[in-house]
């Protein structure tokens, strides 16, 4: 039954949440208009407050609704339909409500909301100004999903719309307008994935958490405070660069585990979108920390905390304004948000630039002279790096933008992405790791000693002739192995190490001094080994699948498919390098069976959910359902078991690639399954599988007939005939007590184990009816044909076909657990510098400068050092 009460109420929400965040916008701007930092008019800051928390209780509303359609199967909206279906667990439904535009709007939102209340309580005298910042946010995000037509105007795109309203024409409204489908298209099979349900809102967190720092620069150049933004923003900043960084790794482990192109990062537009950033959010945290010690780099740190979240819009407008087109594989597609995603993008870079410009000659600089040996050279230096890798990135992705532009000014651009993205990227990103590593060690040695040649030629030589001698061994075990490093791949290992072992050398001196540690140093050190990791698991990759039995798999696989895939038939060994794999079966998930269930043992039904033990499904000891019973399944993925056991060790191990037929989604959707080893992972994918949807092309039935415990012989295999018994509702039959049905019983002996195969013959209002029962393992089909009862004959069918089949793909990578753990060093580094920071309180407030009065020279005084 059509249901519009909950999409009226979310709709009601959206509009409240939108109201409430304008007049809280307006009611901060006029709390703080004209009044110096903390002195506010007390009328509009409680009405802001007010406005901010019914703006906060209408955001919750919304995600309520919008959550209950979804989890509530309520069809009749377009969001449940297109993005949910009747068979998803919960957490499933929770990546739902994401997966559309409208969602991960609501969710970056809400996120929004969350930091906003907590700044409530703890901006105190910024309040208002940056509360007006954060509101006008607000406003804008609000209106992306209102959903409001004005005329020919129309204002966001609502989450609350009808599928009558969105698809208008179909037919079946004409016959009936309260049309409800029964189930929705579901959710996109690779979103199917843990990762997904946690990823998303780690992501959204960041993005969110760049607008804190924002807000507070944008309000100390509003109020002419340029100085005590600082140290709220790097608190701020610090749990931006954690989240911000987590989440894009955790995107990169679900691309891993999930995508079959063979790694963790693809360069994809969708992905340099966060990466820019994040960049230029750890450079913006650098710079803040060089004004806090040494009085340096505010302006630096203005512009460069404001590029932050303006390249945050500026990714929001790549990916969902569907600029990109057909650039990447994974942006949104247009809902005619594009103008109001410039209009908001455009808004914001308006206002940052006139701020800038206009109090930018009274933004406090130093006279500090730097020289070779102060840290925070190294410090600007690396900064400055981060800048530059940004920029690079941010220019080719920005390609259709720029094609984009140039068409909508009535020029032609002939302007393409580069044929091979991966490698021009990792031309110029080697270079930067280069110098990330090289500088993120020097800078961190330097700044905790007084630097003079002597000082410095002491701390360093350690950590370099380590490195040095390092980088040798390494590259004398690459060419022992027969493989060759190339001149970048050499700078790269070095100055890795270097950063490893340089930041090691100062963690383990402050340890001696008994001096709190160094956040800086374990991030940098976490950073130094992801670059290790890098360069080992992509750089030295090795395929071990490679097709060495001269035979073309298919004329329609490109070269290197049918150069790097082995093809493994059903139970048949096969090598591959150093290993025997055999690929031995289909299987299933079975929610509340652990692992994966044979396909073999199960009997579908109409219900493709649905499947009839064929006989128990047990683990062990343990019975999970027994035979005959109905146990759900989640058919949407086959796991094809592949075996492997190494020649010389005799270690053995089991992986399950899976793989999807989904032709609106290309073809083969396949995903990998990973062994982790210590030194190195085995990633295993399927490339290609037999036509699934595809009858089978049997060969003509051979008939039999039989007596009870006669054998016959199937090509390569025998076939002992026991006997004939009732047949049983593990054959889905739904028998009543007026039919008759008895089945063969079989004992087939194949290569490694034997088969119970149970044909039927079946006799329902007088109709015969015949139940073949198949072998997969043996390509193998029996049919119980006809009964001789006087004779005690019985007549079988046996044909045979192809044996199944899977083309896998292999690949060794190698150390990629450098990488991961050098993301969780990484995350502890930043960890450590937050909770350093946590009872740092604001300075005394001191008098703001005089409007018109000139900058003056920062000298810096003596003060115990710190370190983000």
């Amino acid at each position: 039954m059509l249901n519009t009460l909950i999409g009226d109420v979310g709709h009601l929400s959206v509009i409240l949440a939108f109201v409430a965040a304008t007049v809280a916008a307006y009611s901060y701007y006029m709390a703080a208009r004209g009044r110096a930092l903390g002195d506010t008019d007390a009328g509009w800051m409680k009405l802001g407050r007010g406005a901010f928390i019914v703006h906060s209780v209408a955001v919750i509303s919304v995600i309520v609704c919008l959550f209950g359609i979804i989890h509530g199967h309520r069809y009749e909206y377009y969001y449940a339909w297109s993005h949910s279906s009747n068979h998803l667990p919960v957490y499933y439904m929770i990546s739902c409500f994401w997966e559309g535009q409208e969602g991960s709007f609501l969710l970056w939102i809400f996120w929004h909301v969350c930091l906003g209340l907590i700044l409530l309580r703890l901006a105190k005298r910024w309040e208002a100004p940056v509360m007006a910042v954060f509101a006008g946010v607000q406003l804008f995000l609000t209106s992306m999903i209102l959903g409001v037509v004005l005329g020919d105007l129309k204002i966001g795109s609502s989450p609350f719309i009808l599928l009558r309203d969105f698809m208008p024409d179909l037919p079946v409204w004409q016959t009936n307008p309260n049309f409800v489908p029964t189930d929705g298209t579901g959710l996109n099979a690779l979103l199917q994935n843990y990762w997904m349900v946690i990823h998303p809102p780690t992501l959204f967190l960041g993005f969110a958490l760049t607008l804190v720092p924002f807000a507070y620069a944008v309000a100390g150049l509003w109020k002419g405070e340029f100085t005590k933004w600082v140290r709220p923003a790097i608190r701020w900043s610090l749990w931006g660069g954690l989240i911000l960084g987590v989440g894009i790794m955790m995107g990169a482990y679900w691309a891993y585990e999930t995508l079959n192109f063979g790694g963790y990062w693809n360069w994809d537009p969708v992905e340099n979108a966060v990466y820019i950033p994040w960049l230029v959010l750890v450079a913006s945290l650098h710079g803040l920390v060089l004004w806090q010690r040494s009085k340096m780099a505010l302006r630096t740190s203005f512009v460069l905390v404001i590029a932050t979240f303006l390249l945050i819009l500026y990714a929001t407008f790549l990916t969902r304004s569907g600029v990109l087109g057909n650039a990447s594989v994974h942006s949104f597609t247009d809902l005619g948000l594009s103008g109001q995603l410039i209009i908001y993008l455009a808004a914001f870079v308006v206002l940052s630039v006139a701020l800038l410009v206009w109090r930018w000659k009274r933004i406090p600089i130093s006279e500090k002279e730097l020289t070779t040996y102060n840290a925070e050279l190294w410090v600007f230096v690396g900064a400055t790096v981060l800048c530059l890798g940004a920029f690079q990135v941010l220019f080719t992705t920005s390609i259709p933008v720029y094609n984009a532009f140039l068409g909508f000014i009535g020029i032609k651009s002939n302007l393409a992405l580069p044929a091979d993205q991966i490698a021009h990227y990792t031309k110029f990103q080697l270079w930067l790791g280069v110098g990330v590593a090289f500088c993120s060690g020097l800078a961190q040695i330097m700044w905790w000693q007084k630097n003079d040649r002597a000082s410095l030629s002491n701390t360093l030589t350690v950590p370099a002739m380590l490195s040095l001698l390092g980088a040798a061994l390494v590259i004398l075990l690459v060419q022992y192995n027969g493989k060759k490093m190339e001149l970048t791949y050499i700078v790269l290992l070095t100055t890795a190490l270097f950063g490893v072992l340089a930041n090691l050398s100062m963690v383990l001196t402050l340890l001696r001094r008994k001096v709190s540690l160094s956040g800086g140093g374990v991030a940098h050190m976490g950073i130094a080994l992801m670059l290790l990791g890098v360069l080992a698991s992509s750089g030295y990759s090795n395929i071990i699948s490679q097709n060495t039995s001269g035979l073309l798999y298919s004329r329609e696989f490109d070269q290197t498919t049918n150069q790097d895939n082995v093809l493994l038939w059903r139970n048949d060994p096969a090598r591959m390098g150093p290993y025997d794999v055999r690929y031995t079966g289909q299987y299933f998930d079975v929610p509340g069976v652990p692992g994966y269930v044979d396909k073999q043992l199960l009997y579908r039904t109409d219900d493709e959910y649905k499947a009839l033990a064929r006989s128990d499904v047990k683990r062990g000891d343990k019975v999970y359902y027994k035979a005959g019973d109905t146990l759900e399944i989640l058919p949407e993925n086959t796991y094809y078991r592949v075996e492997y056991e190494n020649r010389e060790t005799k270690d053995k191990f089991t992986l399950y690639p899976r793989a999807q037929v989904n032709e609106q989604m290309g073809g083969l959707l396949a995903s990998p399954d990973i062994k982790v080893f210590l030194d190195h992972d085995i990633y295993s994918h399927i490339s290609a599988v037999p036509p699934i949807d595809q009858e089978k092309d049997w060969s003509e039935v051979k008939e039999h007939v039989l007596s009870i415990g006669d054998t016959i012989f199937l090509n390569d295999y025998f076939a002992v005939f026991r006997g004939v018994e009732p047949a049983k509702q593990t054959a889905g039959l739904g028998l009543t007590k007026d039919d008759l049905a008895i089945q063969g019983d079989f004992l087939v002996s194949g290569e490694k184990k034997q088969y119970h195969v149970h044909p039927v013959f079946a006799v329902r209002n007088r109709l015969i009816g015949r139940m073949p029962d198949e072998v997969e393992d043996l390509g193998l089909r029996l049919s119980f044909l006809n009964v001789d009862p006087q004779k005690g004959k019985f007549t079988f069918g046996v044909s045979t076909t192809q044996k199944d089949y899977i083309i896998l793909k292999a690949v060794e990578k190698p150390f990629i657990n450098l990488l991961w753990s050098g993301t969780l060093l990484m995350a502890l580094g930043f960890g450590m510098a937050i909770y350093k920071r946590r009872r740092e309180t604001e300075a005394p407030a001191v008098p703001a400068p005089e409007a018109g009065a000139k900058p003056r020279p920062i000298v810096p005084q003596p003060k115990p050092k710190q370190v983000a």
